[in-house]
């Protein structure tokens, strides 16, 4: 695969959820019907291992850490489906230096193609020190970046911090998901100050998606004209209703590329919707509580998984948040996919 193209092109990449039964154990069948069914749905990736996935998975009392990085590795691999085709394997790495290097030695050794690297871990270390960690674990492997939101474990950062990071030759991409409009443009313009063309951005803002991919930055590329954007999206959000998320995301594509203002409102009303659905998924009423359980409450609606349990027991869903799921999937028909998994869950779940 050439990696750099294959981001640069744009894609959907869902972050994996975990499949757990209703003792919270693993459920391989279960994982691996997720994996086919992002795939049939036209995602270009899949990030593995990310906060969707559950961070507990790498506490050793779960060790679930290597064996799901491995079947979805596996899954992805052999699944011929309706559309065979590339799909970039991102795998998520934390911690301090030692772990997040173990971390993407063995991603690289599972044939996984890039880390998206969280840097949660420093709370409080300079920002030279974790410019020197992200440059250690590129060395390893191609890193993504990730401007992660402080209200669910990010950290604040400078616009030097991501413009000594675009600096980075091992650097592909950044996923910003900061969910804050003045810190998306310290990166966007950091990246395009840097003269990093081959760098993809992809979004993570579940609160602004539609802005972020039809938004032309007013920071140019290096030829002085053409502007910045934010190409494709690697979200939690993108885990349910995947293939109406795609059929949204092609239809951006060919907006932007056909160099045409678009109409406003129909655009604005649309990324409205969506950012409405995210809400009900991501539990924003309560700061975020019951955002791993509302991903996986749509996708055990749909049949893919058993339960919406997570490891960890006290991550459940929030009172009205059911509610808030039957609301918005009502109102938003054109932005579900619940006929296409039925259609096909069977033959995912085999």
């Amino acid at each position: 695969m050439n990696l750099r193209a294959h981001l640069l092109a744009g894609h959907v990449i869902p972050a994996l959820p975990l499949a757990l039964d209703a003792g919270r154990r693993f459920s391989p069948r279960h994982e691996r019907a997720l994996v086919r069914y992002y795939l049939d749905a036209g995602a270009g990736g899949l990030a593995v291992g990310v906060h969707s996935t559950q961070f507990e998975i790498r506490d050793p009392k779960h060790a679930l850490f290597r064996p799901v990085l491995e079947l979805a590795a596996e899954a992805a691999g052999t699944w011929r489906g309706s559309d065979p085709r590339e799909v970039v394997m991102i795998t998520g790495i934390c911690g301090q230096t030692a772990q997040a290097v173990a971390e993407a030695e063995l991603a690289r050794s599972l044939g996984y193609h890039a880390g998206l690297v969280s840097m949660a871990a420093f709370k409080t270390e300079p920002e030279e020190a974790i410019l020197s960690h992200l440059a250690t674990v590129a060395r390893v492997i191609p890193v993504v970046g990730f401007y992660l939101q402080p209200a669910v474990g990010g950290r604040v950062f400078s616009y030097a911090f991501w413009r000594r990071f675009a600096e980075i030759p091992e650097v592909v991409a950044i996923k910003i998901a900061p969910f804050n409009r003045y810190q998306t443009l310290d990166v966007v313009r950091a990246v395009a100050s840097a003269g990093r063309d081959d760098l993809a951005l992809y979004t993570g803002n579940d609160d602004t998606i539609v802005s972020d991919l039809l938004t032309p930055f007013p920071y140019p590329a290096a030829d002085g004209r053409t502007p910045r954007r934010i190409v494709g999206g690697l979200l939690g959000h993108w885990g349910v209703w995947t293939q109406a998320a795609v059929r949204l995301f092609r239809e951006i594509q060919a907006q932007v590329a056909s160099g045409r203002p678009a109409l406003i409102d129909p655009w604005m009303a649309r990324g409205a919707a969506v950012t409405d659905m995210n809400a009900a998924v991501f539990d924003a009423a309560n700061r975020f509580h019951g955002c791993i359980p509302g991903i996986l409450e749509v996708l055990r609606r749909q049949g893919l998984v058993p339960t919406c349990h997570c490891l960890n027991p006290a991550e459940v869903l929030s009172p009205g948040q059911a509610e808030e799921l039957d609301r918005v999937t009502a109102a938003y028909p054109d932005l579900i996919d619940d006929a296409f998994v039925a259609a096909h869950r069977d033959r995912w779940l085999s």
